[in-house]
Order: C-alpha cells, then structure tokens, then sequence
C-alpha cells in the first residue's frame, strides 16, 4: 500500500521544513508499513530531504523534463532530481495535462528519461466531468495508461495514479462502485500489455479528494492500493489519518 503526498505549488522554506518534520515523526512512531511518498515543489526538495532524514518516507518531485540536460531554461531534468535524493516522480498529471498542454506521448517520453536516471515514476490517468458525462470515462482511462506508458514500465519502477479531474480539490468524488470499475479497467489494460503477473504487482492509487472521511472506503476497494493524495498531504495529521485508514493492507 503507498501513500503518497502531492504537495503541489504550496509551501515555504519554514512551512515545508515544518510540515515534513511532523510527517518523519509521525511515520517513525507508527506501525504501519505502508510506503509513504511527499512530493514537494522543486524549491524544497533538498530542505525536506534533509527533514525526512532517518524516517522511511520516499521524496519525490512533481515533474521533469525529457532531456538529461541543455538549453531548457525553467526545466529539471531526471538525472537532476535523482541527484537530489528523489526516488519518485509524478508524470502526466491532469493539472499538468490541462495547463501546460501535455500529452500521453510526452509523458511517456519523459517515463523513460525518468526511467533511465533511475527514478520511479507515478503516472496520473484521469477523465474530465464532460467525459464522464458523455460516458467516456473508460475509454479515456485506457488510453491514457496505453498512451502514457512506455515499453520499460513494470512494477518496479512505475505507479499508476486514477484522478478524475472533476474530483481534484473540489470535494467531490466518485461512487467506491466507479473507482472500482476504472481500476479493474486500468488493471485489465496492464495485463493486455504488460502480461497477468506484472500487472497485478502494479500499484493503481486513486487520488481527487481523498481524506481521511473517505479514505477507508477508498482503499478497500478491490485494485486500489494506496492513495495519491492533494490538499489533505499538507497537513500531517490529515495524511497520516488516511494512512491509519488503510488499515491492515498497509
């Protein structure tokens, strides 16, 4: 079971100092074995790095580009992140999806950078509210995942994140009977391309509003195996709530 945190464009030098402190404490006194994750902005990755120091949570980083290294002014590359300590990195989320333009090809192209440089990496899938109400939600999930995958990813090295953008920071979310049907759909894509086996070690989160009230639901859905979780990750008490209602699968 992972939980993982996606800390998005939020937090100071002190806040993400602080907010990372209480999250290597709390996830030290638990006897939870889930395999934690906080991906903070680039501009904290070596203050919360040192913050996590001596507690079993991953960092990782919320993008990166293609290339290893050149004239990408703004970009971080893979090799760079992995230099920094990240173990993970989100790729493809719909945020990054909706505001700059992305598409399944690039973040498969960046997956194997990511890939390559040694990282891990969490690949987001998700339908927006118009696609749902069209019925398209699986047929948009399963091209996603065939999309955005590339020919490396097994279960070693790469996470699949469900987010329905409709749910992403707005309360809502969808029934345990829908998160169920797309996960089985995303696992049933998996097996298609990479074998039964492989696919069922793959790790599908959902994430869009997860908390610690819903939470419970969530992760005992069948081919859910942790969460990938927003605004509730910015506050320990919160994030290590949903971890507690992961119950004994973590």
């Amino acid at each position: 079971m992972m939980i993982a945190g996606n800390w998005k464009m939020n937090g100071l030098s002190a806040d993400g100092v602080n907010l990372a402190k209480e999250i290597a404490s709390a996830v030290k006194e638990t006897k939870r074995t889930c395999e934690f994750v906080v991906c903070p902005p680039f501009t904290l990755l070596s203050l919360v790095k040192k913050a996590l120091r001596g507690a079993k949570v991953a960092l990782g980083a919320q993008d990166c580009h293609t290339a290893e290294k050149g004239a990408h002014t703004g970009d971080i590359s893979p090799v760079m992140l992995k230099d920094l300590g990240c173990e993970y990195v989100i790729l493809g989320h719909s945020e990054r999806r909706a505001d700059h333009h992305e598409t399944s090809a690039l973040v498969k192209t960046k997956a194997e950078s990511a890939h390559n440089a040694g990282l891990k990496t969490i690949i987001c899938i998700g339908e927006t509210l118009a696609q749902r109400e069209a019925g398209k939600t699986i047929d948009v999930c399963s091209k996603q995942v065939r999309e955005s995958l590339p020919n490396d990813a097994k279960a070693g090295n790469t996470v699949i994140a469900y987010e329905p953008v409709w749910a992403i920071g707005t309360g809502k979310t969808p029934t345990a009977s829908e998160v169920e049907e797309v996960h089985a759909q995303v696992r049933k894509v998996l097996s298609a391309k990479l074998g039964k086996t492989e696919a069922g070690k793959m790790r599908i989160l959902y994430g869009g509003s997860v908390k610690p009230s819903n939470a419970k639901e969530m992760l005992a859905l069948e081919d859910v195996d942790g969460a990938l979780i927003g605004g509730a990750s910015l506050k320990s008490a919160d994030f290590m709530a949903i971890a507690d209602n992961a119950g004994c699968r973590c």
